[in-house]
């Protein structure tokens, strides 16, 4: 058994294997991890969570990794969580961030953790959140959370982040997969990264032709911004540090931060909640109340449905 309140005291002072530790109980779901999550709860709310995402290639740890360095200038400590929802398998990926971040490596005031979360119930939305809490709790003023995955991975990663960046770069046909992958919908920062590359300013301009062409916005409303780096120079990044203050400070402006936190917050509820309810019907095959209401469908005497309501009746005790 683990001594919580030590380990999350430790933590507090920013002690890298404490950290390590806590993210370990929630990955591996431990039977300590009610513990550590109402530990954690009046120490949080204080960090900014930024979510990148975007295709491989487009140079998505190169730029976390110019982010780390722009927020370390001003001072601020940082959390970088690249999740992997693919496979618990791809060293190659995870240890990739490690190589390219590696600058950072040495530094207290960074804090950089690989999560792998296929095979966990709920994936993404079961660790995530709770995996940012530990950071924010450690004192992380900003959380960087990087999705290695693609497609629905895009969409998942930008529910966790208080602003979402998407990444994109030339010659990709990322304009294209862009309209495919629905991730036009989701971005608050738009990133045209290698932008020393032909086709940079094309990519910028049909970006922004189908950013317009999905606008339903009121005056006032937050027009999604494109910034051109060249992260492996650290050009650019600035302005991206910048337009992502921009956002954060029009979201508290509008009250649009709070209530997505709170949307987050229920959707954890939601998921912790469906994830116990369906481990209790696993729990239930062979069981005699199952059965019983099998051989009432099949005799035709029940459908499914009102099956159901008497099987969550029994279970939930309504």
């Amino acid at each position: 058994m683990v001594d919580v309140p030590a380990l999350v005291a430790q933590a507090r002072e920013g002690r890298p294997r404490a950290v390590a530790r806590l993210i370990s109980l929630v990955e591996g779901a431990s039977p300590q991890l009610r513990e550590v999550m109402a530990a954690l709860a009046p120490l949080t709310g204080n960090a900014y969570v930024v979510g990148l995402t975007g295709s491989p290639g487009v140079g998505k740890s190169t730029s976390t990794s110019a982010l780390v360095s722009a927020y370390r200038r001003a001072g601020k400590r940082v959390g970088v969580l690249a999740v992997d929802p693919s496979s618990p398998f791809s060293g190659g990926a995870l240890l990739g961030d490690r190589v390219r971040m590696s600058e950072h490596a040495s530094d207290p005031g960074v804090y950089i953790r690989s999560m792998a979360t296929r095979g966990h119930l709920g994936g993404l939305a079961w660790s995530a959140p709770q995996a940012i809490r530990v950071l924010d709790a450690a004192g992380c003023e900003v959380i960087l959370v990087e999705t290695v995955g693609v497609g629905q991975s895009e969409v998942e990663i930008a529910s966790q982040a208080d602003t979402s960046v998407v990444l994109l770069a030339p010659g990709m046909g990322d304009g294209i997969q862009a309209a495919k992958a629905g991730i036009l919908e989701i971005g608050d920062v738009y990133v045209v990264n290698k932008a020393d590359r032909d086709g940079a300013d094309a990519t910028a301009r049909e970006l922004n032709h189908m950013l317009g062409l999905g606008e339903a916005r009121a005056p006032g409303d937050w027009r999604p911004p494109i910034v051109k780096t060249v992260a492996a120079r650290g050009e650019g990044v600035d302005e991206v540090v910048a337009a992502l203050e921009k956002h954060r400070a029009w979201m508290e402006e509008h009250g649009v931060l709070a209530e997505r936190r709170r949307a987050r917050a229920a959707r954890e509820v939601e998921t912790i909640a469906v994830t116990a309810l369906r481990e209790r019907i696993g729990d239930l095959h062979g069981d005699r109340r199952l059965d019983a209401l099998a051989e009432r469908i099949t005799a035709g005497e029940l459908d499914p449905y009102a099956a159901s309501d008497e099987l969550i009746a029994s279970l939930t005790g309504h």
